[in-house]
């Protein structure tokens, strides 16, 4: 009897161990500008700050009035595929389903949230349609615009940076994660996503 107590004990001491250190993993591997239900910020292995938890809704709603539809999109709308972007956690090697394909062009932006949050980097995506009275496309790097983009609390009416461009196809995806499903998610651009295999 006197040997089994030490050997539970170390047994409850390394349950507990394992449990915190789960529990590290979890929030401080949280990637991007914010998505779960709060934002984290963290270094990614390259050195970009993806401060993105999980805070886009379940439901990205419906495009910008104005985007184009791509006239000729690698992926359709219906397409199965394999996103390689890694916004937010369990993004990457997620599936995803192709909801919606666009012409625009599409901007990293760093902001402060309206909401108090704490400041966002290199936020990827919002595109030129969610811009209030951007001008004509595309922004320089450096620019100021005022986003109209309410993927997450607090962006909408945040002063943003233009971080960098790119005139690629985006899509709009549903994409089923390990800890939640998105319906409409905005944006991926064509170089992060890839057929399924």
């Amino acid at each position: 009897m006197k040997t089994s107590a030490p050997l539970t004990t170390i047994a409850a001491v390394a349950a507990a161990a394992a449990l915190l250190l789960s529990g590290c993993a979890s929030s401080e591997g949280d990637e991007g500008a914010q998505h779960s239900q709060h934002e984290k910020q963290s270094e990614s292995a390259s050195g970009e700050n993806h401060g993105e938890s999980h805070e886009h809704a379940a439901d990205g709603g419906q495009p910008p009035k104005g985007i184009d539809k791509a006239s000729d999109p690698t992926y359709a709308t219906g397409d199965e595929v394999t996103l390689t972007a890694d916004h937010m956690p369990g993004m990457n090697g997620a599936k995803a389903t192709i909801s919606g394909a666009f012409d625009t062009t599409t901007y990293s932006v760093s902001y402060t949230p309206t909401d108090g949050g704490d400041p966002v980097e290199d936020h990827r995506w919002v595109v030129h349609e969610e811009l209030k009275n951007p001008g004509k496309a595309p922004l320089k790097d450096g620019a100021k615009a005022t986003l109209n983009a309410d993927h997450m609390p607090g962006m909408r009416g945040a002063e943003a940076t233009i971080e960098g461009s790119t005139e690629d196809t985006v899509y709009m995806v549903d994409i089923d994660m390990d800890d939640m499903t998105m319906t409409n998610h905005k944006w991926v651009t064509e170089d992060e996503v890839q057929s399924v295999r």
